[in-house]
């Protein structure tokens, strides 16, 4: 078994192998490789493309296609390019997303739970403050029948992986640049990396709340970080859109359940 050096600041400049990988993130600190400028750039490139056509791209037929769809190459273009730069598919999706343990389901139950909380505190602040928009999902439910409910819910999941996959990829961007470029210790890095995924997903959902910008970056801005604890956690990508799909599927369907709309 081979075991890392740590440097001064915490970090692993030269990280290899599984052991590495269950310690630390991936990919800034060499593990399993460190990124080109170029990779990084042709990785970045497919993440824009990947969050325009979550944006844009529209199927025909029922609405849950049409996320399925999104979802797919959302969360697929950019696991597309890291598996160009890293050798291959397998090699992509264990960079970010590993098996899920007891402890790991333990942690997507109690923070969806803890950002259901959050989020229905904070929306009360935001709403005695100012105007804030639903969300048009909770009207699209509504109106479907209980098959297509069930098939719209179960295409969030698709959706909300493409999710994590957007915030993880300028995560471990800017904690790349931080460290190697800026020269930043391992604690400041993370915040700086963590603050900006956060914002970027915040001004991803501004199409859907009317572009709100006070409304995405206090709301959803909040949700992403206290989402994305698990994966600061765990290093594994499954926990946190875990709790990402459970705080969903909770949310909406308590709005149903507060429409009167189930049944």
């Amino acid at each position: 078994m081979s075991s890392a050096t740590t440097a001064g600041d915490g970090t692993i400049p030269a990280a290899s192998g599984t052991a590495a990988r269950s310690h630390d993130f991936p990919l800034y600190a060499g593990d399993p490789k460190r990124l080109t400028g170029v990779q990084w750039a042709v990785l970045l490139g497919a993440w824009l493309v990947a969050a325009a056509c979550d944006l844009l791209v529209g199927v025909p037929g029922p609405p849950w296609l049409s996320i399925v769809v999104r979802g797919v190459l959302f969360a697929g273009l950019p696991l597309l390019a890291l598996a160009w730069a890293l050798g291959g598919v397998r090699a992509a999706w264990g960079t970010l997303f590993r098996r899920v343990r007891g402890r790991d389901v333990g942690l997507m139950v109690g923070f969806a739970a803890l950002n259901v909380v959050v989020t229905f505190a904070v929306g009360l602040l935001v709403s005695s403050l100012f105007d804030a928009n639903p969300n048009p999902t909770g009207a699209a439910l509504a109106d479907l029948g209980t098959g297509d409910r069930i098939a719209y819910f179960l295409s969030m999941i698709p959706q909300l992986v493409g999710e994590e996959v957007f915030t993880v990829v300028p995560f471990l961007a800017v904690l790349t640049l931080a460290t190697v470029a800026w020269r930043l210790g391992r604690r400041a890095s993370i915040t700086i990396a963590l603050v900006v995924a956060a914002v970027l997903f915040a001004l991803i959902h501004l199409p859907t709340y009317d572009w709100n910008l006070l409304q995405c970056l206090l709301i959803i801005g909040v949700a992403r970080v206290i989402l994305f604890v698990p994966y600061l956690l765990t290093k594994n990508l499954a926990v946190s859109a875990g709790a990402h799909v459970l705080n969903d599927w909770t949310l909406f369907g308590l709005g149903l359940l507060g429409a009167g709309t189930v049944g």
